[in-house]
């Protein structure tokens, strides 16, 4: 089953990235912020992972002249995404499946928001490698996802569990949570992320964003 096939894990999504990931809004505000920098008013966004369209709707509030593709495996999530988007999806067209079934673009920009860490190695590197070859030539490229040093896997996944648990969450399923998390998740280490940017044909990687277990990047086209 699909990570967010699950229609009460789809019900419940809204809600849940604001507890769980360290500042999701300023998150999407610093990407929206990024995107800018070079992606003309009447520009075009691939965003990669769309389901739930809470970065949808963030950057469409924020650059009224922004068009979207939108790509998601999961067509529960699709679904979530154009109610979230209301009258803002008129902008946005919705792709169910991966990138490899995204328009050709060339698009201005794309983001990959919470997404890469549940792809195994070969499948992200050859998303990142989809994603650069459907960019406009000094577009840029937005990606944040889990990335911790791995030989401190204990330390980090415990300073998120108490995250969590600030924000609401039970400890005992929080703990639960992050032993599903190391078993199950591809999370590389930081310098390892950039490195598999670099491979794909990024330049220019910078880390923009840290919040415990997470790390954000802007990278752009050659």
């Amino acid at each position: 089953m699909l990570p967010f096939s699950d229609p009460q894990a789809v019900a419940g999504y809204a809600a849940r990235p604001a507890r769980i990931v360290p500042g999701f809004a300023d998150l999407h505000r610093m990407s929206a912020l990024l995107l800018a920098e070079r992606t003309p008013a009447a520009g075009r966004v691939l965003v990669v992972g769309a389901g739930g369209g809470l970065e949808l709707k963030t950057f469409a509030e924020f650059q009224p002249g922004w068009h979207f593709d939108g790509v998601d495996p999961s067509a529960e999530m699709l679904r979530l995404a154009e109610a979230t988007l209301g009258p803002l999806a008129s902008r946005v067209r919705l792709h169910e499946g991966y990138t490899d079934t995204a328009p050709a673009g060339p698009f201005d920009a794309a983001t990959c928001l919470l997404t890469c860490h549940f792809l195994p190695l070969e499948d992200r590197r050859r998303m990142l490698q989809q994603i650069l070859h459907r960019l406009k030539p000094g577009a840029p490229f937005v990606v944040a996802h889990h990335s911790f040093p791995q030989e401190e896997q204990a330390v980090w996944l415990a300073c998120y569990a108490a995250f969590t648990v600030a924000a609401g969450a039970d400890r005992a399923q929080a703990e639960a949570g992050m032993a599903v998390m190391a078993a199950r998740l591809s999370v590389l280490s930081p310098t390892q992320d950039e490195a598999l940017l670099r491979e794909a044909g990024f330049a220019d990687v910078s880390l923009f964003y840290a919040g415990f277990t997470f790390r954000g990047w802007v990278a752009y086209k050659p």
